[in-house]
């Protein structure tokens, strides 16, 4: 991959076999301004979702998956689940 592949991706999402090759830092540079994941934590005893940008940065919580995905696709961010 190079930092070309990645300008492009605006134009046109990746092609399937070029995501299975991605390298962990190649995803985070994909997915860093356009994708964030959740997943399920305990915080103070009760079970929440946590929100993390594409390189992990926590950028957000959430009492329920289903408001997690609302406040990704609320900020323009495509979801992702991490189990």
């Amino acid at each position: 991959m190079t930092d070309h592949d990645f300008e492009d991706r605006d134009e046109e999402a990746l092609q399937p076999e070029m995501l299975r090759r991605l390298s962990p830092l190649d995803w985070a540079r994909y997915g860093a301004a356009s994708i964030a994941y959740a997943r399920p934590v305990i915080v103070n005893g009760q079970r929440a979702v946590a929100i993390h940008a594409a390189d992990g940065t926590q950028i957000g919580a959430a009492p329920t998956l289903a408001l997690a995905t609302a406040a990704i696709l609320q900020h323009g961010l495509g979801p992702a689940m991490v189990h």
